[in-house]
């Protein structure tokens, strides 16, 4: 038997409003940044509701071209129920792409390479509790003052 590959699945776009970074400075694994996270909105066919103002977005400036990024944070859904999301992502680009993106500049997101995989904790015996048992990845833009992430689950 052959493996059979796994399909995606478009569960939702999700817009985070972020603030001004604060920079940590150089440490012995990277430079470090923490960018707060303001708001958002999550809008899929099914999935909708508000990114809660808080939480954070913990970066590690591994080089001038490789960014990890670990964003925390919650989701209220237009049903009221409250997700908890801990989204791994790798960002990576040409220096000065990341460099322009580091400034609150605008890039063009084809010259970015920017993937995650969001872990999505739900109440038990909640409406979306099925996430907790989902891989779930996307693809990200960074904007001057929001994250764009689209968001699949595989199947």
């Amino acid at each position: 038997m052959s493996p059979v590959a796994p399909a995606l699945t478009y569960l939702a776009t999700v817009s985070v409003l972020v603030g001004e970074p604060i920079e940590v400075g150089r440490t012995s694994a990277g430079i470090r940044r923490i960018i707060p996270i303001l708001g958002g909105k999550v809008d899929g066919p099914e999935l909708r509701g508000a990114v809660l103002p808080a939480g954070a977005d913990f970066q590690l400036l591994r080089s001038s071209t490789l960014t990890e990024l670990e964003a925390r944070y919650a989701i209220e859904t237009d049903d009221g129920e409250r997700l908890y999301v801990n989204n791994f992502g790798l960002r990576s680009g040409s220096e000065e792409d990341i460099a322009a993106l580091l400034r609150g500049e605008p890039v063009d997101p084809k010259r970015i390479y920017f993937r995650c995989t969001p872990k999505i904790e739900a109440p038990d015996g909640g409406a979306w509790a099925w996430l907790s048992s989902r891989i779930l990845i996307g693809t990200g833009i960074r904007l001057p003052n929001e994250v764009r992430l689209e968001i699949y689950t595989v199947d």
